[in-house]
């Protein structure tokens, strides 16, 4: 069975090399199962976001490997890893490569399939999206990258807080490995001394499942049937007995309900409240803007999100999210406004092969997972390249996708206190789409610099690579022309003063990093 499966491993690798991702610009390596550099065996002490303990949850006490009831487990562990199927054996290559690596793909792949905005209907006003009937038309969300970050944010706070707990049980109760205990036991992964009662991929698996099939609802029945492949994955790698697998579930289900009932409150509700656009532009005149942004969409489209900065931050309060906002950006007219007007024009006329290549790279728009699927993506394979066990994985997603869903909050607080034109209210045509939202500060440079910021924190010897791909991410919105550069500049210090509030945080969750 072992020779099997590596030969199937090995295989499988090189067919799958060019597989690509959902944005079409990206080739996506295979990831495949490896022995983490270290278990962690600390991580159980380790600083959550929701929790206040690990013991805020509870599992039952599992019955000695040495009982009756665990041989029968053995048994049948034994019979469910025996003549695997073809289709089996890719399941148990798919999900060896991790846990929570696999779920954010998972929900990045969502995330772009939903990434599509409403189209007006022949009233000539756009539907909004109906949770209560998310596969109607529009469907149902709108997955724009404000509504990805939350997504995102709220799912890799669910596993880490969840692997956290689970790890403290772990080290609680010791259960040795089926095949540590039964060398008859064939594991078709690597096996490693992390104890696995409960089972860490069952305790990913559903609370992966409760948080997206909240932020997804039209696809229940798609996130059921993952999670019933990845649990049985683990029984046919002869990795989990199912005692592991159900004490697994239960936890990451309970904590995943605490985190849902912190976003039940996060104000997220309101965040597409257009009753508040026209005191947001009175005010933004208020503060001497000239001219503000209007929709150039024919017929007119209503602002996306437009109080989506009211929504709760995750490392900082909101008095601080206030002292991040930025200076206003230069005013129509001005010298350094016409600078950069013209600036843009330039690039209309002569865009070069490689302002055209940067800026379609990163265009992250409809279709795609946007900018925070994009660094969540790095941050996993950063994490996986490391060979980090599942809780240091997580805890790294969970950084940077806190980081993101703040990154966002603090953008869109700007956009609408400002009230900026983009552009395209002066004639400069993009070729990367046209955003419904005002152009102050840049999202894709706030997003960019914030996890950047943050994965360069956490991989210091590829700091310069981070903060290289974040620059090129933010300039990719002049070179395609969506963005005035005053926009990118402040967007990229606002991100990075956004992503140290993420990096302290880490620095003092007890993970020696």
């Amino acid at each position: 069975m072992k020779h099997i499966n590596k030969a199937l491993i090995i295989s499988f690798v090189a067919v799958a090399m060019t597989v690509v991702s959902c944005d079409k610009t990206i080739e996506e390596p295979q990831r495949v199962g490896y022995t983490p550099a270290s278990v962690d065996d600390k991580a159980g002490t380790w600083k959550t976001y929701v929790l206040t303990s690990p013991t805020d949850v509870t599992i039952a006490t599992p019955s000695s490997t040495s009982s009756a009831e665990y041989i029968a487990e053995l048994t049948d562990l034994k019979s469910k890893a025996a003549n695997l199927t073809l289709e089996q054996q890719q399941a148990v290559v798919y999900w060896g490569a991790g846990a929570a690596y696999r779920w954010n793909e998972i929900a990045r792949e969502l995330a772009a399939r939903y990434n599509t905005p409403p189209a007006s209907n022949a009233e000539g006003k756009y539907p909004v999206p109906d949770a209560a009937n998310p596969l109607a038309d529009p469907k149902f969300p709108f997955a724009n990258p404000p509504y990805t970050a939350r997504a995102l944010a709220n799912l890799s706070v669910a596993q880490y807080d969840a692997l956290v707990a689970a790890w403290n049980y772990k080290y609680k109760f010791k259960r040795t490995a089926p095949s540590k205990v039964d060398a008859t036991v064939a594991a078709a992964l690597p096996v490693s001394a992390l104890p696995t009662y409960p089972s860490e991929d069952a305790v990913v698996a559903a609370a992966s499942a409760v948080v997206l099939k909240a932020m997804f609802p039209g696809e229940v029945t798609y996130i059921d049937a993952k999670v019933a492949e990845h649990t049985n994955a683990r029984q046919w790698a002869g990795m989990n007995v199912k005692s592991e697998l159900d004490a697994g579930a239960s936890l990451g289900t309970q904590v995943a309900a605490k985190i849902m009932a912190r976003a039940k409150t996060d104000g997220m509700g309101a965040a597409n409240n257009q009753t508040l656009t026209a005191g947001m532009i009175e005010s933004a005149k208020g503060r001497g803007q000239t001219e503000v942004w209007v929709s150039q969409e024919s017929p007119l489209r209503p602002p996306m999100l437009p109080n989506y900065g009211a929504v709760s931050t995750w490392n900082f309060d909101r008095a601080t999210l206030v002292a991040l906002r930025p200076g206003p950006a230069p005013l129509p007219g001005s010298d350094q406004f016409n600078a950069e007007l013209n600036e843009l024009r330039d690039i209309n006329k002569n865009q070069t092969r490689e302002q055209a290549r940067i800026a379609n790279y990163w265009a992250d728009g409809a279709g795609s997972y946007t900018p925070p699927g994009h660094w969540m993506r790095s941050a996993a394979d950063a994490a996986h390249e490391a060979k980090y066990s599942e809780v240091r994985m997580a805890r790294t997603l969970a950084l940077v996708g806190t980081a993101l869903q703040d990154a966002g909050v603090c953008c869109w607080e700007t956009k609408f206190y400002y009230y900026t034109p983009r552009p395209q209210q002066y004639g400069v045509k993009t070729s990367v789409g046209l955003p419904n939202f005002p152009s102050y500060t840049s999202g894709h440079s706030t997003f960019s610099a914030a996890a950047a910021t943050v994965l360069g924190s956490i991989f210091p010897d590829r700091s310069d690579e981070f903060w290289a791909r974040a620059q090129e991410a933010s300039v990719s919105r002049v070179y395609g022309m969506i963005h005035f550069r005053s926009d990118c500049t402040a967007g990229l210090v606002c991100g990075k003063n956004i992503g140290s509030y993420a990096v302290a945080r880490g620095k003092t969750d007890g993970s020696g990093l």
